[in-house]
């Protein structure tokens, strides 16, 4: 970064040759709400917190290491004037007794990672892991923090959500402002660390029209069923938003022609977003 400039995820700048963070020592540039449960989270088709009485508690945080064309969260990039929230503030929030599940999203919260885990931690260890932690993220992360993160959702009932985005990194690139490496990576290792028998590892695909086709699809299954076909998988209907906002809704043909190459490698194939259609 030059002097003045900002990191790619816009919270943090170079000031007289010293990185300066866009929010204050132990605060997060972050929005947190509740959700009543079952919750409209990624994974609410096979979770168990979606089963249980209570509340969500959605931490939104501002920021992100990818550049999605397509963002279905763009607020996330309105950094100037975001709200801040200290870890206390959070932490609190987190612990109160409706909240069964807390789920890290944006944005994306690799930005956010060490915040976001002191947090997670603080709470686990309040609540001897009787409240389900939870991550959606891009999944390019540093790795040592990633497998804090997992430790914690596996130790607590929770998931992770990784957002595969597209298979090919030419694709990828163009439609993210950033190749995958990093995420099939961390992927692979997230992957290992579960039993087959564990619903904590998951993947989501958003179906942007015409850019992720059923061959974009079927190589991210392949690459899924390779570690565990019983990983649960979603293909999320796009709806026009942000710089694509001159697409249309996922034609019907494209979702169901990409269910079944998906269908082809994976157990647990999940359409989301079907009212959209």
């Amino acid at each position: 970064m030059g002097e003045g400039e900002c990191g790619y995820c816009g919270l943090r700048m170079n000031k007289e040759g010293k990185l300066v963070e866009k929010s204050s020592k132990k605060a997060a540039l972050v929005h947190a709400y509740l959700d009543l449960l079952p919750t409209n989270c990624c994974s609410s088709w096979f979770c168990k917190g979606s089963k249980e009485d209570g509340y969500n508690l959605a931490v939104f945080f501002y920021g992100c290491s990818f550049d999605c064309l397509f963002c279905q969260n763009f607020s996330h990039k309105y950094i100037d004037g975001a709200p801040q929230m200290l870890e206390d503030e959070l932490i609190a929030r987190a612990l109160e007794s409706r909240v069964r599940c807390i789920c890290f999203f944006g944005g994306s919260p690799e930005p956010h990672f060490p915040f976001a885990l002191r947090v997670a931690q603080e709470v686990y260890e309040k609540t001897e892991g009787k409240k389900h932690i939870c991550w959606e993220w891009n999944g390019s992360g540093n790795p040592e923090l990633v497998k804090r993160a997992v430790e914690l959702s596996k130790k607590s009932g929770g998931t992770i959500k990784f957002d595969l985005k597209a298979f090919h990194p030419n694709v990828h690139a163009a439609l993210c402002g950033v190749d995958n490496s990093h995420t099939l990576k961390n992927f692979t290792a997230v992957a290992k660390m579960c039993s087959d028998d564990e619903d904590v590892l998951t993947a989501t695909t958003l179906l942007v029209s015409y850019y992720v086709d059923p061959q974009e699809v079927g190589e991210i299954a392949s690459f899924i069923s390779k570690l565990n076909p019983r990983i649960p998988y979603s293909l999320l209907v796009f709806h026009p938003d942000f710089y694509l906002d001159d697409l249309p809704i996922t034609p019907k043909k494209q979702v169901f022609d990409c269910y079944d190459a998906a269908s082809r490698y994976l157990e647990r194939v999940n359409i989301g977003n079907k009212g959209l259609l």
